[in-house]
């Protein structure tokens, strides 16, 4: 949004908030949640919601507090914690890279449910609508958010519309058919699991400058979108199931969806929630590149990524840092798995919004109690994750402690030799 001179009034903030949120994750998320959550998978939602919401609100109140955007580095420099800023902006780059691997790999999936050219086609298209959103970047072409109103209210009319013919076919034991028979212990599981489908709305820290008198639109568009969003989850969950059943979900986790699409309204279904998903992965993915690149621009400029990532083309966009992203979400996506990409992501997320929310409570940026309850959930999610990626997917949590040993003792020998003085 930065390229513009309007600003974004409440609509078009909602709408980005929305968009950033919806775009790809219900599509990337519901399959892994239900075979984690079983009957329950609507619960692991209103759990992420949950403190989704204390990290929303700690989120505009520390942008109050200091009257800047920038995230978790910005508020992390302001309380003159360069160092912890530094490796935390590492953890946070990787976090939007696994993330944009997520809505490749969506995309590609749900694209080549409908083409049918083969397991290589999926991989194949993933890699390409990465490849085609950083040449739009490179142009300059950004996030537009007169586009994202239109696209927002496209998803969510396709989302609810299979929603409610899902609920009108109510039949509770479809919500446990051919699903793992979980309790509310596996519900929190599931909820830090796909904690990556609510991280979205953060994008707007990065358009604190842009947006309309921000201190009163910001905190409004933010909470309320958090909670539509928390709704739809809750309603397409429980509506998807009640059209396909759960064990179904499970089994085409990656286009549930779409099989979802082709029973309620058949053909017509399958091609316009293919194109929702299409139209939401590519706009999430469109975005998250955008704002990711610039972070990563402001975090370089401020000594805490190598200087080269500063580099600007003639149209004044970050190429070298579009790029690279670009270029390690395209592998992600070509070579992960649906599971480990939305857990690992959501790991990074998570302890990034417990470090926000403990900021809030330490600055006393707005209620402590909200605050407080924020830090400590989003530290036991985080807690929970990691005892279960250990479990299931030690891939996942070697890749990510990596990152965090990268980020704390590699980032200093790597600047001394790379980066230039910070502009502060």
């Amino acid at each position: 949004m930065s390229q513009g001179t309007t600003k974004m009034g409440f609509n078009a903030t909602w709408s980005m908030a929305v968009g950033g949120m919806v775009g790809g994750g219900i599509f990337s998320t519901l399959g892994v949640v239900i075979g984690i959550a079983g009957p329950l998978a609507w619960l692991s939602f209103v759990a992420a919601g949950v403190v989704a919401l204390a990290a929303g609100y700690s989120y505009v109140k520390l942008a109050a507090r200091f009257g800047e955007g920038g995230g978790a580095f910005t508020f992390l420099r302001e309380m003159n914690a360069d160092g912890f800023a530094g490796s935390l902006s590492w953890v946070l780059i990787v976090g939007y890279v696994l993330t944009n691997a997520v809505y490749a790999f969506t995309f590609g999936q749900y694209l080549g449910h409908v083409v049918g050219l083969g397991p290589w086609f999926p991989r194949a298209a993933g890699v390409a609508i990465v490849a085609v959103f950083i040449g739009l970047n490179l142009r300059g072409v950004g996030a537009a958010g007169g586009v994202e109103v239109l696209l927002v209210w496209f998803k969510l009319a396709a989302l609810v519309g299979l929603a409610a013919f899902g609920l009108a076919r109510w039949s509770p034991a479809m919500l446990s058919q051919g699903a793992p028979d979980a309790g509310v212990t596996a519900a929190l599981f599931g909820a830090a699991s796909v904690f990556m489908a609510f991280e979205g709305f953060q994008l707007l820290a990065y358009d604190y400058d842009d947006i309309e008198q921000p201190k009163k639109t910001l905190p409004r568009a933010v909470i309320s979108a958090i909670l539509v969003v928390i709704a739809v989850y809750v309603l397409v969950a429980l509506g998807t199931a009640m059209l396909i059943g759960a064990g179904a979900i499970i089994d085409h986790e990656e286009v549930a969806l779409a099989i979802a699409g082709r029973e309620a309204f058949g053909t017509t279904g399958l091609v316009v929630v293919t194109v929702a998903a299409a139209f939401s992965t590519g706009s999430a993915i469109n975005s998250t590149l955008f704002s990711t690149a610039r972070l990563a621009r402001e975090v370089a400029r401020d000594g805490e990524l190598p200087a080269a990532l500063e580099h600007e083309n003639d149209a004044g966009v970050p190429d070298r840092a579009i790029i690279g992203l670009g270029a390690m979400a395209a592998v992600l996506a070509a070579v992960g798995g649906l599971a480990t990409l939305v857990e690992a992501a959501s790991l990074a997320f998570l302890f990034t919004f417990a470090v926000v929310c403990a900021l809030a409570f330490r600055a006393r940026a707005g209620h402590r109690l909200l605050t407080g309850f924020g830090a400590l959930s989003a530290s036991a999610a985080v807690i929970a994750l990691m005892v279960r990626l250990v479990r299931t997917d030690p891939w996942a949590i070697a890749f990510l402690g990596a990152v965090v040993l990268a980020a704390v003792f590699g980032r200093p020998w790597l600047l001394k030799h790379m980066r230039s003085e910070p502009r502060r």
